[in-house]
């Protein structure tokens, strides 16, 4: 087993970082004790280097398991910009390039070896010829039946185990309940596997959740203030996806649509200028997103409510992943919950997908911390609230919905139950449409009694009384409200309700746009993004993989201008350092120097306006409120200009009789170096700046 020292400088050589996430040490720890492994990580936390790290240093190959054949070669790209021998096999490699990576085994060339699970079977009898020091089987949560996305031939893993007893194995994942743990162990034949289960708790993702309606409106004021970064929208169906694609497109984004059924090319296509920035938005179904090490997706959109938890989990953490800050806003309607309550009537496992469906309702639809929820779905529970949800940042108002929901339960009531919640909504605002008519609600008393509320808020205040238990879903009944023991507390008995108050979604004012553009143009960060992109479009490779976002803020921050300095930067290896530390180093000090001209053209215009209105007799305080600073800032710019010689009369900033207290107090303090021995002497009746103008005058009518 290598020592700490050795494997904390493989860390910062090979990665570029000083100090490991929570849970990696431990991870690494046990593989090099030779333990079975399962590693549940949120998306972004760090899982890759818990077998990349150890792969570096154990004598054979590492076997990694990875569903998606697209993305191998940006994650052996990425390992190879570090510095790291590695390849992939597939079956969209020609014949000639498979015996190349296979010599390339068998003389020891190559570290970690990236496979499918259906391309084991092709090259068994090649990797039964080299010593396999660890197997890695990523996204495990595709080997269990109880997980979101089931895949067979994961279910074909457990042979591995058996064929290779003694050889570590480490399966890892980013969502996985109880039940899909023990599954996973269970089907990789690692029951004893010591688990690791991180926090889920990814702080720098803020949650929203907001009603469906005018979601393209929404999401184009949403994307306002994020013109220049990468995210991704999630639909339910593949037309949505085209239609939105479009509507972006035609607004100026660069977006395009993704799902099953695009041509694979075009697919593939899509995911790499994704990956390469070259597009910055993708319109997807879930089919899109598993695996991808893009590290600047700063934001992620549901457009349609998602069938579970951990799905949604998995998707959102898509965002973000290089820990800075990234957000997520997810759209939900009625019509969402009637269409995945479909779905799951056609899946396997009933039961279990409309419990899961349940639990993202509750998720949506809450009115109290959304990341304790969930969180709490994975077994972890944080007392206090996050502060970074819509919930948390702002609060509900509550109001009494009593006389609404009488109104709502009666009309319920008088239609026998047989209706869904479109057609009660249509009787309590006296709708004049064939449902109705047809029918005959127009004759019932509560027809119309509802018709100062709008057909948006009626919807938000009905899925309100079904979660508070007054009214519920008979979805094997045509999707029926049915009343329930509660509701008729409030009917016969006057039990009270109490409603959250339905808020309209406000607009992004012009002016908040307009400072948000500005406030993210002509910055380092800006200029090191574009340097970032020119290396690595002549690299043929991602933009992240040469430095994610993270590592450049970081650059901005602390400009870094030697070689020792960019060494400390998190993100900054050996390899790199080698490869791109020039040009970075010197973006930097240019950047550098442009900025100083332009702040000293700056300050001297700046002082010109002030001296000008001084030569027009203004006081300082009259100076500020004209410029709109501060009295401080103008005085230090008469203090500037006086030592500039140019002619300013202090004089007629401060009194004789403060001059002369002043002088009497220099005398009987010694002559002092600062300011502070005058203040504390004159106990704050005289301010800083006044000593500051006295002192001055003494001094020049000494030297003169």
């Amino acid at each position: 087993m290598p020592e700490q020292p050795q494997i904390s400088a493989t860390l910062k050589e090979y990665f570029g970082y000083d100090s490991f996430r929570p849970l990696q040490q431990e991870i690494i720890d046990s593989i090099f004790a030779g333990n079975d492994n399962l590693a549940i990580m949120p998306t972004g936390g760090g899982k890759s280097i818990c077998y990349q790290l150890p792969a570096i240093l154990l004598p054979g190959i590492t076997l990694v398991i990875s569903p998606l054949i697209a993305l191998m070669k940006d994650q052996v790209d990425g390992l190879r910009a570090n510095g790291i021998k590695a390849a992939f096999i597939n079956s969209s490699q020609t014949e000639n390039e498979q015996q190349s990576i296979y010599q390339s085994l068998l003389d020891k060339q190559i570290k970690l070896l990236y496979l499918a699970p259906e391309s084991l079977s092709f090259t068994d009898a090649i990797v039964s010829q080299i010593e396999i020091s660890l197997i890695a089987i990523d996204e495990a949560h595709c080997i269990s039946a109880w997980g979101h996305d089931f895949r067979p031939a994961y279910t074909q893993l457990g042979y591995l185990k058996n064929k290779h007893p003694k050889t570590p194995l480490i399966a890892l994942t980013a969502t996985a309940d109880k039940a899909t743990r023990q599954d996973i162990c269970d089907q990789l034949n690692i029951s004893n596997a010591t688990q690791h289960l991180a926090s889920f708790d990814r702080k720098n993702l803020s949650l929203e959740v907001r009603p469906g309606n005018k979601r393209i409106e929404q999401i184009l004021n949403f994307l306002e203030d994020k013109s220049k970064d990468s995210g991704i929208i999630y639909c339910l169906s593949r037309k949505t996806t085209e239609t939105l694609a479009e509507k972006l497109r035609n607004q100026g984004y660069k977006a395009e649509a993704y799902h099953a059924g695009v041509a694979h090319e075009k697919r593939a296509k899509v995911q790499e200028d994704f990956i390469n920035d070259t597009i910055q938005i993708v319109c997807a179904t879930i089919a899109f997103g598993m695996g991808i090490d893009k590290s600047n997706v700063r934001w992620v959109i549901h457009y349609n409510l998602p069938k579970n938890i951990e799905g949604y989990y998995q998707e959102i953490g898509r965002a973000g992943r290089d820990g800075l800050p990234s957000y997520t806003l997810l759209f939900h309607s009625y019509a969402d919950v009637v269409q995945l309550q479909k779905f799951a009537d056609m899946s396997g496992n009933k039961e279990v997908q409309l419990a899961k469906l349940d639990r993202m309702k509750q998720y949506a639809e809450s009115l109290s911390c959304r990341r304790k929820i969930l969180l709490s779905y994975f077994g972890e529970l944080i007392e206090k609230d996050c502060g970074n949800c819509d919930v948390c940042l702002d609060p509900p108002t509550f109001i009494d919905g009593t006389i609404i929901a009488q109104k709502a339960l009666s009309t319920v009531s008088r239609i026998k139950e047989q209706e869904p919640i479109g057609t009660v909504i249509d009787v309590l605002r006296g709708a004049q449409n064939v449902a109705v008519y047809d029918r005959g609600y127009q004759h019932l008393k509560t027809y119309g009694i509802g018709a100062d509320i709008s057909w948006r808020d009626w919807q938000q205040y009905m899925i309100q009384l079904i979660n508070q238990g007054y009214l519920e879903i008979a979805f094997h009944q045509k999707n029926k409200l049915k009343l329930t023991k509660r509701s008729k507390k409030v009917l016969f008995n006057n039990e009270k309700v109490r409603l959250s108050h339905v808020k309209e979604f406000e607009k992004i004012t012009a002016a908040h746009i307009e400072h948000s553009k500005k406030s993210k143009s002509d910055t380092l960060f800006d200029t090191l993004r574009e340097l970032r992109l020119k290396l690595a479009k002549e690299a043929g490779i991602p933009a992240y993989q040469i430095f994610n976002d993270a590592t450049l803020r970081e650059m901005e921050q602390h400009k870094p201008t030697t070689d020792e300095e960019f060494m400390q930067i998190s993100g900054v290896g050996k390899q790199k350092m080698q490869n791109y530390g020039y040009q970075f180093i010197k973006t930097i000090l240019e950047y550098s120097t442009k900025k100083t001209k332009k702040a000293s053209q700056n300050k001297g215009n700046t002082l010109k306006e002030t001296l000008a209105l001084y030569k027009q007799g203004l006081s300082i305080e009259e100076i500020a409120s004209q410029r709109k600073l501060a009295t401080s800032t103008i005085f230090s710019h008469i203090m500037k200009l006086y030592d500039d010689k140019e002619d300013i009369d202090l004089s007629t900033f401060v009194s004789k009789e403060d001059i002369k207290v002043v002088q009497k107090a220099k005398e009987e303090l010694n002559q002092p170096d600062g300011l502070k021995p005058y203040f504390e002497y004159f106990e704050g009746s005289i301010d800083y700046n006044t000593i500051k103008l006295a002192l001055t005058i003494l001094k020049n009518e000494k030297t003169e």
